[in-house]
C-alpha cells in the first residue's frame, strides 16, 4: 500500500482546503474526521480522484503515512485538540510529529509541546491566517514548536504557504508556542485594523454623509496608496455589494460584532507583558460595546448629544481620514510587535522581526503593501526598540499627524466615537512626552500607600518615602512597581 505524505485531522471547511491545497502541491494525504460520514462524502465529492486517503479511525490514519508520519490537527481550539492529542501518542513512534493548526492558546501550545515530546514525538504549533480561500490556495503559516521537527515538515508546508516574489510566506518562529504567538499577535492586529477601517467607515458615513456605493470608490481610491492591503479592498468590495432589492447590503446587517477570543487573548497578555497594547485593546472593547445592542438603543434617546453635520471640503477631509488611519494603523502593528518583543525576552525564543513581517505579506488577513517598511525597518536596524522610531515610520506619522489631529478632533466635537484612532493618537503622544504625568501618580501611591517613588536628580534605582501628612512615618512598603 501506497503510504500518504501528510494526515489531516478535521474536515471542516479549513480542514478540507488545506487538503485539497497539499494535494494540488504534490502530496499524499489520509483524511480523518470525527464524524466518519464527511470522510466519505469528501473523498467522493471534492477529493474524487485525487491523491487522499479516506479512512475511518486514527489507527488507519497512522498506519497509512509515511515515516516520520506527520499529524495535522485542524479541530476547534481547546479540550478537542488535547482529546486528539491523546488518542494519537499511543499510536505513534519516536521521531513522529503532530502538528496544531487551530486557533490555540500559546500557552496551551507550550504545555502540549512538553507532553507530547516527553513521549519522544515532536510538535509543532501552526498559526495559520488566510480565512478559507487562504487555505485552498496558500496561507500564511507561522510554526512553532519543536526545532528538530522543522526541516521534516518545511517542504510541505512551504509548498502550500503563499508565495510573494518567489519566496513562501512561511518560516521557523520559534520554540515553545511561538508560533501561536505570533498567530495571536497577527489576530490581535486584524482586530486592530478592522476597528480603525470601521471608524473610518464610521466618519465617511455618519459626517461627510456618504452613500455606500461613493465610500466603495474612495476606499479602492485608498487601495492603490500606501494603505494597499486585504481588508482595505474587501471592505470597497462590501460597500459596493447589492441585496436582492437593489440595495446596499451593508445597511440591512445588524451593527453588533462577533469575537472568537484572539484579540483577548492580545490584550490579556499585553496586562501580564506590561505594554501599552492600547489600540488593539480599545478593538476589543469595541466589539463588546457593539455587541450591547439594546442597552445603546436605549442609550440613543436618553444621553444629549447632537447629530453630526459638516459643513468644510468632504473630499479633502475624506483624504484627511486617510492619512489618520495610516498613522493609527502604523501605531497598531507599533504596539503588536512590542508586544512580540518582550514575551520574546520572557519565553526566550529567537523571533525574527523582519521575517514576520514578511511571513504576514501574502496569504493572511492583514496582508499589505504596508509590510515591506516594516522588514526594512528590522533590516536597517535588528535592535529596533520601537518601530515608531525608524525613519520611514517617523517620516510618516508626521506627514500625518495634522490631518490626524483634525479628524480626531473633528470626531470628538461632533460626537462620533473613535476609539482605536484617537487610541493610537494619546499613545503616539504619550511616547513622545518626555516628561508625562506620572510623576503624580507615583506621589500619590506613595502617599497612600508608602509605595516610594524615584527623583529626577538622583541616580535611577533609589526609591524614597515621603511622610506626607506628617503622621505617617518614615516607613515605606518597599513594593515599588515601574
Amino acid at each position: 500500500m501506497i503510504k500518504a505524505d501528510i494526515g489531516l485531522v478535521g474536515l471542516a471547511v479549513m480542514g478540507e482546503n488545506l487538503v485539497m491545497n497539499m494535494e494540488s502541491k504534490g502530496f499524499s494525504v489520509a483524511v480523518f474526521n470525527r464524524t466518519t460520514s464527511k470522510v466519505k462524502e469528501f473523498v467522493e465529492g471534492r477529493g474524487r480522484g485525487r491523491n487522499i486517503i479516506g479512512v475511518s479511525c486514527l489507527k488507519e490514519l497512522v498506519d497509512a503515512l509515511e515515516k516520520p508520519r506527520k499529524v495535522m490537527l485542524m479541530v476547534k481550539a481547546g479540550k478537542p485538540v488535547d482529546d486528539f492529542i491523546a488518542q494519537l501518542v499511543p499510536l505513534l513512534e519516536a521521531g513522529d510529529i503532530i502538528l496544531d493548526g487551530g486557533n490555540s492558546h500559546f500557552t496551551d501550545t507550550a504545555r502540549r509541546l512538553e507532553y507530547v515530546e516527553s513521549h519522544g514525538l515532536h510538535y509543532i504549533g501552526v498559526g495559520v491566517s488566510g480565512g478559507e480561500e487562504g487555505a485552498l490556495t496558500g496561507p500564511s503559516l507561522m510554526p512553532g514548536g519543536s526545532p528538530a521537527a522543522w526541516p521534516v515538515v518545511k517542504p510541505i508546508l512551504q509548498a502550500i504557504a503563499a508565495q510573494v516574489d518567489g519566496q513562501p510566506c512561511c518560516d521557523w518562529v520559534g520554540e515553545g508556542g511561538a508560533g501561536h504567538f505570533v498567530k495571536m499577535v497577527h489576530n490581535g492586529i486584524e482586530y486592530g485594523d478592522m476597528q480603525l477601517i470601521a471608524e473610518a467607515y464610521l466618519l465617511l458615513r455618519d459626517l461627510l454623509g456618504m452613500a455606500p456605493d461613493k465610500m466603495a470608490g474612495v476606499f479602492a481610491e485608498w487601495n492603490k496608496g500606501e494603505l494597499d492591503s486585504y481588508l482595505i479592498e474587501i471592505t470597497s468590495d462590501i460597500l459596493a455589494m447589492k441585496d436582492e432589492d437593489g440595495r446596499p447590503l451593508i445597511d440591512k446587517i445588524l451593527d453588533t460584532a462577533g469575537q472568537k477570543g484572539t484579540g483577548k487573548w492580545t490584550a490579556a497578555t499585553a496586562l501580564d507583558e506590561g505594554v501599552p497594547l492600547t489600540l488593539i485593546a480599545e478593538a476589543v472593547f469595541a466589539r463588546y460595546l457593539s455587541a450591547d445592542k439594546e442597552s445603546r438603543m436605549r442609550a440613543a434617546v436618553v444621553l444629549a448629544g447632537q447629530k453630526p453635520s459638516f459643513t468644510g471640503d468632504k473630499k479633502a477631509f475624506a483624504g484627511r481620514i486617510r492619512q489618520a488611519l495610516y498613522a493609527s494603523k502604523i501605531v497598531s502593528y507599533t504596539q503588536g510587535y512590542l508586544l512580540m518583543a518582550e514575551a520574546a525576552k520572557t519565553y526566550g525564543w529567537h523571533l525574527n522581526f523582519g521575517g514576520i513581517a514578511m511571513m504576514w505579506r501574502g496569504g493572511c488577513i492583514i496582508r499589505s503593501a504596508f509590510l515591506g517598511k516594516i522588514k526594512e525597518a528590522y533590516e536597517d536596524d535588528p535592535a529596533l526598540g520601537n518601530l515608531l522610531l525608524a525613519p520611514y515610520f517617523t517620516k510618516a506619522t508626521a506627514g500625518a499627524l495634522p490631518a490626524w489631529r483634525e479628524v480626531a478632533a473633528t470626531a470628538l466635537q461632533e460626537g462620533i466615537p473613535l476609539p482605536a484612532m484617537t487610541s493610537a493618537l494619546s499613545y503616539y503622544d504619550g511616547l513622545r512626552s518626555g516628561r508625562g504625568g506620572a510623576n503624580l501618580l507615583q506621589a500619590q501611591r506613595d502617599y497612600f500607600g508608602a509605595h516610594t517613588y524615584e527623583r529626577v536628580d538622583r541616580e535611577r534605582g533609589h526609591f524614597f518615602h515621603t511622610n506626607w501628612t506628617g503622621k505617617g512615618g518614615d516607613t515605606a512598603a518597599g513594593t515599588y512597581n515601574a
